[in-house]
Protein backbone atom coordinates (compact mmCIF):
# COMPACT_ATOMS: atom_id res chain seq x y z
CA UNK A 1 0.00 0.00 0.00
CA UNK A 2 0.81 3.34 -0.65
CA UNK A 3 2.09 6.05 2.36
CA UNK A 4 -0.02 9.01 3.73
CA UNK A 5 1.78 11.83 2.32
CA UNK A 6 2.06 14.88 4.67
CA UNK A 7 0.90 17.33 2.27
CA UNK A 8 0.23 20.51 5.03
CA UNK A 9 2.40 22.47 2.16
CA UNK A 10 0.16 20.86 -0.66
CA UNK A 11 3.23 19.34 -2.02
CA UNK A 12 2.43 15.95 -3.05
CA UNK A 13 4.78 12.52 -3.17
CA UNK A 14 6.29 10.13 -5.79
CA UNK A 15 2.52 8.43 -5.78
CA UNK A 16 1.25 11.92 -6.69
CA UNK A 17 -1.10 12.18 -3.34
CA UNK A 18 -2.14 15.37 -1.66
CA UNK A 19 -4.54 14.27 0.66
CA UNK A 20 -7.88 11.74 1.27
CA UNK A 21 -10.46 12.03 2.83
CA UNK A 22 -13.65 9.76 4.34
CA UNK A 23 -16.67 11.75 4.27
CA UNK A 24 -19.98 10.62 5.51
CA UNK A 25 -23.20 12.63 7.14
CA UNK A 26 -22.04 11.76 10.85
CA UNK A 27 -18.26 12.52 10.62
CA UNK A 28 -15.35 13.58 8.12
CA UNK A 29 -11.72 12.74 8.56
CA UNK A 30 -8.69 12.98 6.56
CA UNK A 31 -7.54 9.32 6.63
CA UNK A 32 -4.34 7.51 4.60
CA UNK A 33 -4.53 5.91 1.58
CA UNK A 34 -5.09 2.72 2.92
CA UNK A 35 -7.81 3.66 4.90
CA UNK A 36 -9.57 4.38 1.49
CA UNK A 37 -9.11 0.85 0.26
CA UNK A 38 -10.62 -0.71 3.35
CA UNK A 39 -13.37 1.69 3.82
CA UNK A 40 -16.50 -0.44 2.92
CA UNK A 41 -19.50 2.29 4.89
CA UNK A 42 -22.08 4.14 3.77
CA UNK A 43 -20.25 7.34 2.87
CA UNK A 44 -17.73 8.16 0.26
CA UNK A 45 -14.01 9.02 -0.04
CA UNK A 46 -12.23 11.99 -1.46
CA UNK A 47 -8.69 11.91 -2.90
CA UNK A 48 -7.03 15.00 -3.86
CA UNK A 49 -4.11 14.46 -6.14
CA UNK A 50 -1.28 16.23 -8.49
CA UNK A 51 -1.35 14.66 -12.43
CA UNK A 52 1.78 14.83 -13.36
CA UNK A 53 3.79 13.47 -10.36
CA UNK A 54 5.67 10.52 -11.75
CA UNK A 55 3.66 7.44 -10.05
CA UNK A 56 0.11 8.69 -10.29
CA UNK A 57 -0.78 6.64 -13.35
CA UNK A 58 -0.43 3.71 -10.43
CA UNK A 59 -1.84 5.37 -8.11
CA UNK A 60 -5.05 6.17 -9.99
CA UNK A 61 -5.10 2.32 -11.05
CA UNK A 62 -4.80 1.16 -7.89
CA UNK A 63 -8.21 3.37 -7.11
CA UNK A 64 -9.78 1.26 -9.79
CA UNK A 65 -9.27 3.96 -12.87
CA UNK A 66 -8.66 2.19 -16.07
CA UNK A 67 -6.52 3.42 -18.99
CA UNK A 68 -8.54 5.87 -20.65
CA UNK A 69 -9.65 7.33 -18.07
CA UNK A 70 -6.29 7.91 -16.15
CA UNK A 71 -4.86 9.19 -19.03
CA UNK A 72 -7.47 11.96 -19.39
CA UNK A 73 -6.98 12.96 -15.99
CA UNK A 74 -3.14 12.92 -16.72
CA UNK A 75 -3.55 15.17 -19.76
CA UNK A 76 -1.24 18.12 -20.38
CA UNK A 77 -3.54 20.33 -21.11
CA UNK A 78 -7.36 20.09 -20.92
CA UNK A 79 -10.06 22.62 -21.75
CA UNK A 80 -13.73 22.79 -19.57
CA UNK A 81 -15.87 19.73 -20.78
CA UNK A 82 -17.82 16.97 -18.86
CA UNK A 83 -17.93 13.46 -20.26
CA UNK A 84 -20.47 10.30 -18.86
CA UNK A 85 -18.96 6.82 -18.69
CA UNK A 86 -20.38 3.80 -18.03
CA UNK A 87 -19.01 4.00 -14.37
CA UNK A 88 -18.35 7.35 -13.76
CA UNK A 89 -18.38 11.05 -14.77
CA UNK A 90 -15.19 12.34 -16.27
CA UNK A 91 -15.09 16.62 -15.25
CA UNK A 92 -12.37 19.64 -16.50
CA UNK A 93 -12.92 22.88 -15.04
CA UNK A 94 -10.81 26.05 -14.84
CA UNK A 95 -10.19 27.97 -11.66
CA UNK A 96 -8.67 31.46 -10.96
CA UNK A 97 -5.24 31.51 -10.32
CA UNK A 98 -4.17 32.76 -7.20
CA UNK A 99 -0.83 31.16 -6.35
CA UNK A 100 2.38 33.87 -5.27
CA UNK A 101 2.93 36.16 -8.48
CA UNK A 102 0.84 34.47 -10.80
CA UNK A 103 -1.45 36.52 -12.92
CA UNK A 104 -4.85 35.43 -12.08
CA UNK A 105 -5.96 34.99 -16.15
CA UNK A 106 -3.70 32.27 -16.07
CA UNK A 107 -5.86 30.01 -14.80
CA UNK A 108 -5.44 26.25 -12.84
CA UNK A 109 -6.43 22.85 -14.70
CA UNK A 110 -8.92 21.02 -12.47
CA UNK A 111 -9.47 17.65 -13.18
CA UNK A 112 -12.05 15.43 -11.31
CA UNK A 113 -13.34 11.76 -11.16
CA UNK A 114 -16.94 11.18 -9.79
CA UNK A 115 -18.80 8.00 -8.95
CA UNK A 116 -21.09 6.70 -6.40
CA UNK A 117 -18.60 6.69 -3.65
CA UNK A 118 -15.82 8.35 -4.74
CA UNK A 119 -14.36 11.28 -6.09
CA UNK A 120 -10.99 11.76 -7.44
CA UNK A 121 -9.63 15.51 -7.95
CA UNK A 122 -6.27 16.10 -9.20
CA UNK A 123 -4.39 19.34 -10.22
CA UNK A 124 -0.44 20.18 -11.76
CA UNK A 125 2.34 20.88 -10.04
CA UNK A 126 3.00 24.56 -8.26
CA UNK A 127 -0.40 24.91 -9.20
CA UNK A 128 -2.66 24.99 -6.40
CA UNK A 129 -6.42 26.15 -6.32
CA UNK A 130 -7.94 27.73 -3.49
CA UNK A 131 -11.29 26.50 -4.32
CA UNK A 132 -10.03 22.89 -3.39
CA UNK A 133 -8.54 24.14 -0.25
CA UNK A 134 -11.78 26.55 0.85
CA UNK A 135 -13.82 22.99 0.44
CA UNK A 136 -11.46 21.31 2.38
CA UNK A 137 -11.25 23.60 5.07
CA UNK A 138 -14.66 23.96 5.40
CA UNK A 139 -15.12 20.10 5.41
CA UNK A 140 -12.45 19.93 8.21
CA UNK A 141 -14.56 22.61 10.18
CA UNK A 142 -17.70 19.94 10.16
CA UNK A 143 -19.43 20.79 6.86
CA UNK A 144 -21.78 18.11 6.11
CA UNK A 145 -21.70 16.22 2.93
CA UNK A 146 -24.32 13.19 1.35
CA UNK A 147 -22.72 12.49 -2.14
CA UNK A 148 -19.67 12.42 -4.21
CA UNK A 149 -22.03 14.37 -6.20
CA UNK A 150 -22.56 17.48 -3.72
CA UNK A 151 -18.38 17.52 -2.83
CA UNK A 152 -18.59 18.62 -7.09
CA UNK A 153 -21.26 21.04 -6.72
CA UNK A 154 -19.92 22.81 -3.92
CA UNK A 155 -16.55 22.61 -5.50
CA UNK A 156 -17.80 23.83 -8.86
CA UNK A 157 -19.71 26.71 -6.28
CA UNK A 158 -16.15 27.66 -4.71
CA UNK A 159 -14.46 28.19 -8.14
CA UNK A 160 -17.01 30.18 -9.58
CA UNK A 161 -17.06 32.45 -6.21
CA UNK A 162 -13.44 33.75 -6.90
CA UNK A 163 -14.32 33.70 -10.55
CA UNK A 164 -17.02 36.31 -9.83
CA UNK A 165 -14.23 38.35 -7.47
CA UNK A 166 -11.72 38.62 -9.95
CA UNK A 167 -14.38 40.09 -12.47
CA UNK A 168 -16.02 42.43 -10.02
CA UNK A 169 -11.77 43.62 -9.38
CA UNK A 170 -11.59 44.23 -13.05
CA UNK A 171 -14.87 45.77 -13.40
CA UNK A 172 -13.56 48.34 -10.55
CA UNK A 173 -10.30 48.88 -11.81
CA UNK A 174 -12.33 50.11 -15.42
CA UNK A 175 -14.74 51.95 -13.38
CA UNK A 176 -11.91 53.66 -11.72
CA UNK A 177 -9.98 54.16 -15.04
CA UNK A 178 -12.91 56.25 -16.14
CA UNK A 179 -13.51 58.30 -13.52
CA UNK A 180 -9.49 59.04 -13.12
CA UNK A 181 -7.24 61.28 -14.99
CA UNK A 182 -4.53 58.79 -15.28
CA UNK A 183 -1.03 59.39 -17.23
CA UNK A 184 -0.98 58.12 -21.08
CA UNK A 185 1.89 55.89 -20.28
CA UNK A 186 0.37 54.34 -17.75
CA UNK A 187 -3.35 54.55 -19.18
CA UNK A 188 -2.47 52.06 -22.31
CA UNK A 189 -0.50 49.77 -19.90
CA UNK A 190 -3.70 49.00 -17.41
CA UNK A 191 -5.83 48.92 -20.70
CA UNK A 192 -3.90 46.62 -22.42
CA UNK A 193 -3.21 44.36 -19.43
CA UNK A 194 -7.41 44.37 -18.36
CA UNK A 195 -8.10 43.40 -22.24
CA UNK A 196 -5.50 40.56 -22.18
CA UNK A 197 -6.88 39.36 -18.64
CA UNK A 198 -10.79 39.52 -19.83
CA UNK A 199 -9.67 37.41 -22.72
CA UNK A 200 -7.43 35.47 -21.14
CA UNK A 201 -10.33 34.19 -18.63
CA UNK A 202 -13.54 34.34 -20.99
CA UNK A 203 -11.46 31.61 -23.16
CA UNK A 204 -12.00 29.08 -20.50
CA UNK A 205 -15.42 30.51 -18.74
CA UNK A 206 -17.33 30.32 -21.84
CA UNK A 207 -16.67 26.42 -22.24
CA UNK A 208 -17.16 26.18 -18.40
CA UNK A 209 -20.41 27.45 -18.77
CA UNK A 210 -21.09 24.80 -21.21
CA UNK A 211 -19.34 22.09 -18.81
CA UNK A 212 -21.68 22.95 -16.32
CA UNK A 213 -24.82 22.52 -18.50
CA UNK A 214 -23.81 19.51 -19.62
CA UNK A 215 -23.05 17.68 -16.02
CA UNK A 216 -26.70 18.19 -15.94
CA UNK A 217 -27.91 16.76 -18.68
CA UNK A 218 -25.53 13.36 -18.38
CA UNK A 219 -25.42 12.53 -15.30
CA UNK A 220 -27.76 10.84 -13.79
CA UNK A 221 -26.84 10.68 -9.89
CA UNK A 222 -27.46 14.64 -9.41
CA UNK A 223 -30.74 15.04 -7.27
CA UNK A 224 -32.82 17.99 -8.05
CA UNK A 225 -31.62 20.27 -5.41
CA UNK A 226 -27.85 19.65 -7.08
CA UNK A 227 -29.23 19.90 -10.77
CA UNK A 228 -30.68 23.48 -9.35
CA UNK A 229 -27.33 24.50 -7.73
CA UNK A 230 -25.70 23.80 -11.40
CA UNK A 231 -28.10 25.90 -13.22
CA UNK A 232 -27.61 28.60 -10.71
CA UNK A 233 -23.98 28.27 -11.30
CA UNK A 234 -24.38 27.95 -15.22
CA UNK A 235 -26.69 31.17 -15.40
CA UNK A 236 -23.90 32.93 -12.90
CA UNK A 237 -21.17 31.95 -15.16
CA UNK A 238 -23.15 33.16 -18.13
CA UNK A 239 -23.25 36.62 -16.70
CA UNK A 240 -19.66 36.51 -15.99
CA UNK A 241 -19.16 35.84 -19.36
CA UNK A 242 -21.15 38.79 -20.49
CA UNK A 243 -19.14 40.52 -18.44
CA UNK A 244 -16.54 40.45 -19.44
CA UNK A 245 -17.16 40.78 -22.93
CA UNK A 246 -18.49 44.16 -21.76
CA UNK A 247 -15.06 44.62 -19.88
CA UNK A 248 -13.85 44.07 -23.23
CA UNK A 249 -15.65 46.44 -24.84
CA UNK A 250 -15.18 49.20 -22.30
CA UNK A 251 -11.58 48.61 -22.59
CA UNK A 252 -11.41 49.41 -26.51
CA UNK A 253 -13.88 52.20 -26.06
CA UNK A 254 -11.55 53.93 -23.62
CA UNK A 255 -8.23 53.53 -25.78
CA UNK A 256 -9.62 54.43 -28.84
CA UNK A 257 -10.60 58.02 -26.17
CA UNK A 258 -7.14 57.71 -24.90
CA UNK A 259 -6.11 57.81 -28.79
CA UNK A 260 -8.67 60.67 -29.56
CA UNK A 261 -7.33 62.50 -26.28
CA UNK A 262 -3.32 61.87 -27.49
CA UNK A 263 -4.46 62.84 -30.78
CA UNK A 264 -6.12 65.81 -30.15
CA UNK A 265 -3.33 67.17 -27.61
CA UNK A 266 -1.06 66.84 -30.59
CA UNK A 267 -3.38 68.57 -32.97
CA UNK A 268 -3.38 71.20 -30.27
CA UNK A 269 0.19 71.20 -29.93
CA UNK A 270 0.34 71.65 -33.83
CA UNK A 271 -1.78 74.50 -34.56
CA UNK A 272 0.06 76.25 -31.56
CA UNK A 273 3.08 75.96 -33.18
CA UNK A 274 1.43 77.28 -36.64
CA UNK A 275 0.12 80.25 -35.20
CA UNK A 276 3.64 80.83 -33.59
CA UNK A 277 5.16 79.98 -37.58
CA UNK A 278 2.67 82.35 -38.73
CA UNK A 279 4.02 85.23 -36.96
CA UNK A 280 7.66 84.82 -36.84
CA UNK A 281 8.08 83.98 -40.84
CA UNK A 282 7.32 87.66 -41.64
CA UNK A 283 10.00 88.36 -39.20
CA UNK A 284 12.19 85.66 -39.92
CA UNK A 285 12.01 86.98 -43.58
CA UNK A 286 13.00 90.73 -42.83
CA UNK A 287 15.65 89.60 -40.53
CA UNK A 288 17.06 87.31 -43.11
CA UNK A 289 16.80 90.33 -45.44
CA UNK A 290 18.74 92.81 -43.29
CA UNK A 291 21.28 89.83 -41.98
CA UNK A 292 22.63 89.50 -45.50
CA UNK A 293 26.26 91.05 -45.70
CA UNK A 294 26.33 92.96 -48.82
CA UNK A 295 26.48 96.37 -49.82
CA UNK A 296 23.14 98.52 -50.82
CA UNK A 297 21.30 97.49 -47.68
CA UNK A 298 19.14 100.54 -46.66
CA UNK A 299 20.17 102.19 -42.81
CA UNK A 300 23.60 100.72 -42.92
CA UNK A 301 24.60 103.94 -42.01
CA UNK A 302 21.75 105.37 -40.28
CA UNK A 303 22.55 104.74 -36.59
CA UNK A 304 18.59 104.60 -35.71
CA UNK A 305 18.00 102.01 -38.46
CA UNK A 306 18.36 99.23 -36.07
CA UNK A 307 15.66 101.14 -33.50
CA UNK A 308 13.42 101.45 -36.29
CA UNK A 309 13.35 97.75 -37.71
CA UNK A 310 12.85 96.36 -34.40
CA UNK A 311 10.06 98.58 -33.39
CA UNK A 312 8.64 97.96 -36.80
CA UNK A 313 9.05 93.74 -36.31
CA UNK A 314 6.88 94.37 -33.22
CA UNK A 315 4.69 96.09 -34.66
CA UNK A 316 3.87 93.76 -37.12
CA UNK A 317 4.18 90.31 -34.60
CA UNK A 318 1.26 92.69 -32.98
CA UNK A 319 -0.41 93.32 -35.97
CA UNK A 320 -0.97 89.43 -36.96
CA UNK A 321 -1.96 88.48 -33.30
CA UNK A 322 -4.43 90.75 -33.49
CA UNK A 323 -6.08 89.51 -37.16
CA UNK A 324 -5.31 86.04 -35.84
CA UNK A 325 -7.52 87.11 -32.51
CA UNK A 326 -10.14 89.07 -34.61
CA UNK A 327 -10.28 85.97 -36.78
CA UNK A 328 -10.69 83.68 -33.52
CA UNK A 329 -8.04 81.48 -33.91
CA UNK A 330 -6.95 81.51 -30.90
Amino acid sequence: MLKQNNETASVAGPDGLLWCFIIDAAHSRRCTFADIHAYQGTGFTWVHMQSDEINSAQTLSQLGLNKPQIDALCALDTRPKAQQFDDGMLVYLRGINRNPEADPEDMVSLRMWVKDKQIISLRRKDRRLLSILDVRESIEQGMSLSSPHELMVNIVRRITDRISDTVDELDDELTQFEALDVPQNESRLRLTCARRQAAAIRRYLAPQRDALDAITRISKNLNDEQIHQLRFEYDRMTRYVEDLDLAKERAMVLQDELRNRIAEQQGMRMYVLSLVTAIFLPLSFLTGIFGMNVAGLPGTENPQAFTWLGFSMVGIAVGIFAYMLWKKWM
